[in-house]
């Protein structure tokens, strides 16, 4: 199981990639093996595929149903945490060296597909980022000074393409792109299976060990894989405990979908200057229609139960905007990890030779997941890496009072989830439970993660996330149980769903 089994659906989950894919079966030795399936895992395999590396990829579910099923694939080298507050932290210099990761990664999504004849529907559109409110506007203005300093294609446009409101000046970012991004992964992965590469699905990682020669991965079912590397692609990283986990916040984030005619949206990025902003595109569909894809209100993952609040608020936000827009024909939720000084987390891992991770994707998954493969594949490699430097998962973040205020922030929300072990229950007894719903109940001095079927049958668990011991709670919408602390899901029978938990929910029985 992976995100691909929560609840909701997203637009592109009906065209996961079908591949003869099954689980891994016995013992197997290869170069590399990645761990993860999205965007960047098979990124990384394809780019080490293509270097004559024999490779082995594994997902604890399907292949491509993760995260990256669940983008709205906004391929953007405009950053959505401002190149005003990256030049801040880390200076012009690494700014601009950050922009050319983004730009080599569309660039290399694009000659992918032209080389693999991938019909993913990739374009070329120009993205937008308009003021949400008219206090914003200087926030824009600073924007656009720093993306010039850097030397970034942008431009003062009187407004956004948005018929149905005039959001006043807005930034044009040329060159941005879309793509459909199953479309794409499905592509990834049939080049990967016919450069000889293997992927195999249903194959959760629990443990490796570091050998005098490379490194063994257990898998769950009980077959090694020994490799002289191992990559794990896994939103985040189910093999690190602690080290990168504290430097980053998950968030979740929600977008719904539905049919406008044809050509009546403009086809380009679209972005407001919120904090938890509005993104907009559209996906073609015929010549009758286009998807108008929407996305926004966004919060710490599980600490919220206001979904359907939430996603009133998008729709009432998206008709107003685009009035073409109808009922939505989808609605899904995704997780992002935020990282404090907005640059994933790439590279060696932090005390390890043969182990490298990559996390910390915040808005920019699918540029960012493309480069990490531009960034991890010459390590692996033994080469000169670019963005090695940039993006190393081991640097200290905390040198302006930004990201340390987030830090301290961070490690004060995972202390007030550590303090639940000694509050009460959310509700005192199971028959308050509706079917189909959880909760957490207390029982002596545990407390009980409870799940009511819907045929009224109880499912019962520790509430203790089996990563770093926080108390999770029940997402409404997905219907899972999700860790606040480090973005943990779990099915309602305890089965992980996300991690970096790799072990389910204890029953009541191991718990006690």
């Amino acid at each position: 199981m992976n995100v691909g089994d929560e609840h909701s659906i997203s637009c592109w989950m009906k065209e996961l990639p079908r591949l003869a894919a099954t689980p891994l079966q016995a013992d197997t030795i290869c170069d590399v093996v990645v761990v993860g399936s999205g965007i960047a895992g098979l990124s990384i395999a394809y780019e080490l595929m293509r270097e004559g590396r024999s490779v082995v990829v594994i997902d604890r579910g399907k292949i491509g149903a993760g995260m990256t099923a669940r983008t709205t694939a906004h391929l953007a080298s405009a950053l959505d945490d401002y190149y005003s507050e990256l030049i801040a932290i880390h200076g012009e210099d690494k700014a601009r060296l950050y922009h050319s990761s983004q730009v080599a990664a569309i660039d290399r999504i694009e000659a992918i597909c032209d080389r693999e004849h991938i019909g993913a529907d990739f374009a070329r559109v120009d993205g937008y980022l308009f003021a949400a409110r008219p206090d914003d506007l200087g926030d824009l203005e600073t924007e656009h000074d720093a993306c010039s300093a850097l030397g970034i294609d942008v431009a003062w446009v009187e407004r956004a393409p948005i018929g149905a409101v005039d959001t006043g000046k807005a930034l044009r970012f040329s060159r941005q792109a879309r793509i459909h991004p199953t479309r794409y992964l499905t592509g990834l992965a049939h080049a990967v299976i016919t450069g000889g590469g293997t992927l195999y699905r249903d194959t959760a990682y629990v443990a490796d060990r570091e050998t005098d020669d490379g490194v063994e991965i257990e898998t769950e079912a009980g077959p090694l894989i020994r490799a002289k590397a191992v990559a794990f692609a896994t939103n985040s990283p189910v093999n690190n405990r602690v080290t990168v986990h504290t430097k980053q916040t998950p968030m979740r984030s929600y977008v719904i979908a539905g049919r406008v005619p044809a050509g009546s949206v403009a086809d380009v990025l679209l972005w407001d200057s919120l904090e938890a902003y509005h993104y907009v595109r559209i996906q073609p569909l015929d010549a009758v229609h286009d998807l108008l894809i929407a996305g926004g209100e966004d919060h710490r993952t599980g600490e919220a139960s206001d979904m359907e609040a939430r996603f009133a608020a998008l729709v009432e936000w998206t008709r107003e905007h685009f009035p073409e827009f109808g009922e939505p024909d989808y609605r899904w939720s995704g997780q992002v990890l935020e990282p404090l000084d907005y640059m994933p987390y790439c590279g060696r891992n932090p005390g390890s030779r043969n182990i490298f991770i990559h996390s910390g994707d915040s808005g920019q998954g699918m540029t960012n997941g493309v480069a990490a493969a531009l960034t991890l594949v010459p390590l692996l490699l033994d080469a000169p890496s670019r963005f090695a430097d940039l993006f190393d998962p081991g640097r200290k973040p905390l040198t302006s009072s930004a990201p340390l205020a987030d830090f301290v922030k961070g490690q004060a929300d995972v202390a007030r989830n550590m303090a639940e072990y000694v509050t009460r229950g959310e509700v005192a007894a199971e028959d308050e439970i509706e079917a189909g719903a959880g909760a957490i109940i207390r029982q002596g001095l545990h407390k009980r993660a409870v799940y009511r079927d819907p045929q009224g049958a109880f499912v019962r668990r520790s509430a203790s996330c089996t990563h770093a011991g926080c108390i999770v709670h029940w997402n409404p919408f997905e219907h899972c149980w999700d860790c606040p602390c480090h973005g943990s899901q779990f099915a309602p029978d305890g089965a992980v769903l996300n991690g970096p938990a790799i072990h389910p929910l204890a029953s009541v029985d191991e718990a006690s």
